[in-house]
């Protein structure tokens, strides 16, 4: 029996050590927001946050969460839409959408560390995330109108194409 918290949520499950916390996620659990991409953690589509830090669930043993707490993109927003996720609408960042809710979960550990963060820490921080309709520079925004919502700081505004 392998027991954790999800999105706040205790469970306790009889899957195999070995089997990834993605399909877990998705198969044994019911939360399809996190997304299948490449299977061998290097496109960020299947990223959720395990104690507070970003972990691509693909290659994650659910075994290895024993204990944990898991968040999905679900569990985000517990209080209504996370500022990431109203920055998203407004930037208008989706274009297929696949990828979006890895994108957010990075973005949302770039911010715990990041409360300001610069071009270069976005860059850092967000590189391992793949986007096939190359919406990088409206996720970079999105990412910096998060952070002054966040922050208290004034909105000078989205520039959804820029």
């Amino acid at each position: 029996m392998k027991k954790f918290t999800i999105n706040g949520r205790p469970v306790a499950l009889d899957v195999d050590a070995v089997t990834t916390l993605l399909w877990v996620i998705r198969d044994e659990v019911g939360l399809t927001g996190t997304k299948f991409g490449c299977g061998i953690g290097m496109c960020g589509a299947c990223t959720v946050h395990v104690d507070g830090r970003a972990v691509r669930s693909c290659i994650t043993p659910v075994g290895s969460v024993e204990g944990a707490a898991v968040t999905t993109i679900e569990g985000l927003g517990q209080n209504g839409p996370h500022a990431l996720q109203k920055a998203w609408v407004a930037a208008q960042v989706p274009q297929c959408g696949y990828c979006q809710s890895g994108q957010i979960m990075q973005a949302a550990t770039l911010l715990k560390d990041h409360p300001q963060p610069t071009d270069a820490n976005i860059d850092t921080f967000m590189s391992g995330n793949l986007c096939r309709c190359m919406a990088y520079v409206r996720i970079r925004s999105a990412i910096k109108q998060a952070a002054a919502e966040i922050n208290g700081v004034p909105s000078k505004g989205v520039q959804p194409n820029a």
